[in-house]
């Protein structure tokens, strides 16, 4: 039995003799950076019980055949509960039997049935995705539907473990395609795909039918051959991350069904298997098993405010340069006629070129928020940030011993949804020129907010004899002790985005100053939504009462700064949610 070391790149679980097996997937850190399958047989599923009385729940459950359990004491909205954690064999047992098990007379409710198993792992175990992990285990010729010769097989025998560090240099390979189109938008049922360009650190190349006069063009002979060449380019270098531009919905969709009519099998992942197309509301989430895919379309579209998110436009807004552009609907004709096809090899290498430079810059952010958030990146690159900060808050609840609340039935979520918090203040521009101009600005106002006033669905009280803060406006009382559970998330997160900005204020490497401000600024984000999400109607912690609460203390502040502030002599010309612009006039008497 050895000790590894590997970067956690991608995760899954597979059954084998009708029991789960966790798989994960990394870089081997304490060898020569060759791919590594780790794979867990030990771990089981669970779900919380919440009994009205313990001994008969047990003595219901066994009838049901739950086999292990356990009885616990847990936090549930702040106040102490008796719980069951409740073990099942696999993870198809549970949505087979939860229903069955809250109908039964003893159940009060269930909980934490809805986390997805290999989720489950992450967060028991603590450990984190895109950083290195340690265990013991020992080296296999085979593992659980693993049909791959060229990726080290290995047991774990022992605890898995976090060893803190986070930093990996990312090997990541971009790709596009190109499909001739006369007829408008192409159609995987007609036209054929005639180039894939693909970009990695130390290479650029297009993979083509034409065009063996161009150093950078592979020929090969014919699009089925185009389609096999690209799987096999990502089998053989195993990137960390596989990264296109709408490639969820198009490029590998259009891929797939181009290699299903011409029988092409594809099977670039780790494990010797295919391409997964999974339906996500509605939009695709293709995914490849050790090689984390990430479509940098969505990723744009919630870190960007442009009026249009195509690869040009971006391109543009980050790096202030062009990029080598066609018109898309005459790309057929640059591939049929000999004097300008090349301008269409240059276009599609220029494509996947701006595809690889925008992945450079952006995918640290993400990278960041992966280790922070503790779900993997391919999941983090396809959330909304509140979905980021809810699946933050799970980890957390269960480092503090507190029960995660169910999401909302479709009646709980359609009586929320009408409902929207009174926004912060809005002080409309004065017209005209003004000069002298200074601005007053809150440092994180809303998170302050939530910190300074314990708002959190576990302290709000109806009791008026409580010692509480009072809401301005509406009423609402939040107990000053014990320490609400989403406040002293928020407080951690903010006094270690304080500490990595110290560091990065102390610290003479650049390299070391920009690792830490992707640090501090995935941190910022994550604190700046916490405040959003109790208004949002899906979320697990949703209260409307704390959402109004934390604006309406956001207006009474900045409202009473602007009165403050007309003491001193200043007029404000502008005031939004956080801020406001004023004008020196002269102190009153």
């Amino acid at each position: 039995m050895e000790t590894y070391r590997m970067v956690l790149l991608d995760i899954d679980y597979v059954t084998c003799d009708e029991k789960p097996v966790i798989r994960l997937f990394g870089k081997d850190k304490s060898g020569d950076n060759e791919p590594i399958i780790a794979f867990d047989t030990s771990f089981r599923p669970y779900i919380y019980v919440l009994p009205h009385d313990t001994d008969s729940c047990i003595r219901e459950l066994e009838e049901l055949g739950i086999g292990k359990m356990e009885v616990l004491e847990m936090r549930d909205l702040g106040r102490m509960t008796p719980v069951i954690r409740a073990e099942f064999s696999h993870p198809s047992e549970v949505p087979k039997l939860r229903d069955r098990i809250r109908n039964l007379d003893s159940v009060r409710d269930i909980r934490e049935h809805d986390i997805p198993f290999y989720r489950r792992y992450l967060i028991d175990k603590s450990i984190f995705p895109m950083s290195e992990l340690e265990f013991q285990g020992e080296v296999r010729e085979s593992a659980p539907l693993v049909e791959a010769d060229d990726v080290k097989l290995v047991e774990i025998t022992g605890e898995v473990s976090s060893t803190g560090q986070g930093t990996h240099e990312l090997d990541i390979l971009s790709f596009d395609i190109e499909a001739r189109n006369p007829h408008g938008m192409p159609s995987p049922e007609e036209d054929e795909i005639i180039m894939i360009g693909v970009a990695g650190r130390d290479f650029s190349r297009v993979i083509s039918t034409r065009g063996d006069h161009l150093d950078y063009v592979e020929v090969v002979d014919d699009e089925a051959e185009i389609i096999r060449r690209f799987a096999e380019i990502i089998r053989e270098e195993k990137p960390d991350i596989l990264v296109g531009y709408n490639s969820d919905n198009f490029d590998f969709p259009y891929i797939s069904r181009r290699a299903e009519i011409l029988g092409v099998d594809l099977n670039p992942g780790w494990d010797g298997s295919g391409i997964r197309t999974m339906r996500r509301g509605f939009a695709n989430s293709t995914a490849i098993r050790g090689t984390v895919h990430v479509d940098l379309y969505p990723v744009m579209r919630r870190y960007m405010n442009l009026d249009r998110y195509t690869l040009e436009r971006v391109y543009r807004e980050l790096f202030g340069e062009e990029k080598f552009d066609l018109p898309g609907d005459r790309l057929w004709e640059y591939w049929d006629r000999d004097d300008l096809r090349d301008e269409l090899f240059r276009y599609s290498l220029d494509d996947v070129t701006a595809t690889y430079r925008i992945a450079e810059k952006i995918l640290p952010l993400n990278m960041e928020l992966t280790r922070v958030v503790g779900q993997p990146l391919f999941d983090i690159s396809r959330m909304a940030t509140g979905q980021q900060a809810e699946w933050f808050l799970v980890r957390k609840a269960h480092q503090y011993g507190e029960l995660v609340p169910n999401k909302p039935s479709q009646s709980e979520f359609s009586e929320r949804r009408g409902r929207r918090a009174v926004g912060g203040y809005v002080k409309e521009p004065e017209k005209g020129l003004h000069e002298n101009i200074v601005q007053f600005d809150f440092r994180s106002l809303y998170p302050s907010i939530i910190i300074s006033k314990n708002i959190s669905p576990d302290t709000l009280t109806t009791d008026p004899e409580c010692d509480c803060h009072v809401a301005p406006e509406y009423g609402y009382r939040f107990l000053k002790e014990p320490r609400g559970f989403i406040p002293s998330v928020i407080g951690e997160i903010l006094s270690e985005r304080v500490r990595v900005k110290g560091e990065m204020k102390r610290s003479k490497d650049p390299v070391e100053k920009k690792l830490l401000n992707v640090q501090q600024e995935a941190l910022k984000r994550l604190a700046n939504t916490m405040y959003g999400v109790y208004g949002y109607s899906r979320f697990r912690w949703y209260s409307m009462e704390c959402a109004e609460a934390i604006t309406a203390w956001g207006r009474d502040y900045i409202k009473r700064t602007i009165r403050m502030a007309e003491d001193f002599g200043f007029h404000t010309v502008y005031a939004d949610t956080d801020g406001f612009y004023a004008t020196y006039t002269g102190r009153k008497s």
